[in-house]
């Protein structure tokens, strides 16, 4: 991004963008934790832990969940928000702690790409009011402090950065806006695989108008490279996630619940409602929990659109505004029951599970569409921005807390009840495939004797291998406490051994001969793990060598 020099203009209203995101995050500012529907982030940033200290780089397989059995959670789920976590914990925070400065700092980085977006289409003024009514969208006081989806406000940080690296692509075909584009592809992806779905197409849409706009075909070239740089940066978990998605329980992801055709939200709590609660969707207009897409927000739009036609001698501005206000229509319109066509049509977007998920996408281009009308003030955009900024945060920033807190610590929360509980949640969700059904009772900490006698000396687990030592006195068959997946590996006596898997819960099974032995089992790669982790380790090493080759290529045209 342009480097701001100290005390200029623009840095001030960077600062500005920052500072007035305080009261979206303040309550999260003090000892304690909060209740949330997805409360299970703190979980994962212990199990993240456990992977990066025992050396499984990138974490795949998480030891304690699955009641014990563990299960390829991070080869399926978005895992950036939670490395970014534990890098705070690393620091030494705790791991509770660690999550609400995850939250916090999702909306710090969001108020700034906002920023950077807005500014490169409506100036400074109009840069921040974007920002700021981005930050105080009521969906985003549910994301964080109702539902804890951490990934989806990650996704947040990436929309404006992806659009404003496009369009600074365009407008300047400088090579740092590849670098840009390709980090932002590639952290949406890693963020939140969801929303990189749904948003992929009003990326497409963008990239399409700007070329209408400025013509310049060159571009296309430099777009596709980027989009595969940041697919490369991201393929050691998307390419697992595409390729081996077969090899876990999947389907209950879409049956009941989850089933997408129960959860389209009405006019009137998209529009009207005024409602707020910490409940969770249900089926029907009741539900005990806010759709709202904010009343300065939707009620600008209009406005913006409005503003652009009567300057029209601005045909840029014109249609990006069309197209900004086009955009958040659709994807309004896609939360709402008149759109099940294109739902029942069109079969990945039961992914979704929730309709309302496009709200992120509407909060998005409503938000940047606010800043375009402080770009038609003329000299007055100071008197139209300062009351809007104050209404949105007065009428909105009350939604920005928690509905109870607890006094709770790390050691609490990793104990007693909670522990189990934790220990089972979701726990279909990235269930192997070879397991039937999911475990009614917590994995023992040893081996098992199915047939024969014998005596475990020892055993040891880790986050992706077990080891021990068993002493047979009677040829034995030995079930070890982990679920089969792909990638497993038993070593007897440092001898490579068959297995089976073939029971209820598709445990690793096998024969022992008499005597004494030396017992290890591993998570391998797969092939695609292979090629995927040497994809994203060629993408970063060419990141961080980008500063060399910008250089020698920059003297080569001289």
């Amino acid at each position: 991004m342009k480097k701001c020099s100290y005390f200029s203009k623009d840095l001030i209203f960077l600062m500005l963008a920052v500072v007035l995101s305080f009261f979206s995050w303040r309550s999260l500012v003090r000892p304690g934790y909060f209740p949330m529907h997805d409360d299970m982030q703190a979980m994962r940033v212990l199990q993240l832990n456990k992977c990066l200290r025992d050396g499984q780089i990138p974490c795949r397989w998480v030891p304690d969940m699955g009641y014990g059995y563990g299960y390829p959670q991070f080869n399926y789920y978005s895992p950036l928000p939670y490395y970014v976590m534990e890098g705070f914990h690393l620091l030494g925070f705790s791991i509770l702690d660690s999550v609400k400065i995850g939250f916090i700092l999702s909306f710090l980085l969001s108020a700034v790409t906002m920023f950077f977006l807005g500014k490169s289409l409506w100036g400074n003024w109009g840069g921040l009011v974007s920002s700021v009514f981005y930050t105080y969208a009521p969906y985003r006081a549910m994301d964080v402090y109702n539902r804890g989806a951490a990934g989806e406000l990650w996704s947040l940080v990436f929309f404006p950065l992806i659009f404003w690296a496009i369009y600074k692509i365009f407008k300047e075909e400088r090579r740092i806006y590849l670098v840009w584009l390709a980090v932002a592809a590639g952290g949406l992806l890693l963020a939140h695989n969801i929303s990189s779905m749904i948003f992929l197409p009003f990326v497409a849409c963008w990239s399409l108008l700007l070329l209408f706009i400025y013509k310049k075909w060159s571009v296309v070239p430099k777009l596709l490279l980027a989009a595969v740089w940041g697919i490369g940066l991201a393929a050691f978990f998307v390419l697992p996630m595409i390729f081996e998605r077969k090899f876990v329980h999947t389907e209950t992801l879409l049956m009941g619940y989850f089933n997408y055709l129960a959860h389209f939200v009405s006019w009137r709590q998209l529009f009207f409602s005024t409602h707020w609660g910490y409940s969770s969707s249900i089926l029907g207009p009741n539900d005990d929990v806010s759709f709202s897409l904010g009343l300065l927000h939707w009620l600008l739009t209009p406005l913006a659109v409005i503003l652009a036609f009567w300057k029209r001698k601005d045909r840029k501005s014109l249609l990006i505004i069309l197209f900004l206000f086009g955009g958040g229509l659709l994807a309004t319109f896609m939360t709402h029951l008149r759109s099940s066509f294109i739902w029942n049509n069109l079969s990945v977007l039961a992914w979704l599970q929730f309709p309302w998920r496009f709200l992120v996408i509407t909060i998005f281009l409503f938000s940047l569409l606010a800043g375009g009308v402080i770009k038609f003030a003329s000299q007055k955009k100071a008197l139209l921005s300062l009351p809007l900024i104050f209404l949105v945060i007065f009428l909105n920033a009350g939604f920005f807390r928690p509905a109870r807190w607890y006094d709770l610590t790390d050691q609490e929360k990793f104990s007693g009840e909670l522990w189990e509980k934790q220990l089972t949640i979701s726990i279909f969700d990235y269930l192997p495939i070879f397991a039937k059904m999911p475990p009614d009772k917590k994995a023992p900490e040893e081996p098992i004797f199915i047939e024969g006698k014998g005596e475990v000396i020892s055993y040891q687990k880790g986050t992706s291998w077990q080891k021990g030592e068993i002493e047979i006195s009677e040829k034995a068959t030995l079930r070890l406490p982990f679920f089969y997946f792909p990638g497993w590996e038993v070593y007897v006596d440092d001898q490579k051994t068959d297995f089976s898997y073939d029971n209820f819960l598709g445990l690793v099974t096998f024969s022992l001969s008499e005597g004494k032995h030396q017992i290890y089992a591993r998570l391998n790669d797969t092939p695609i793990r292979k090629t995927s982790n040497i994809v994203s380790t060629i993408s970063i090493l060419a990141l961080f060598s980008f500063p060399f080759w910008q250089l020698k290529l920059k003297n080569v045209e001289d």
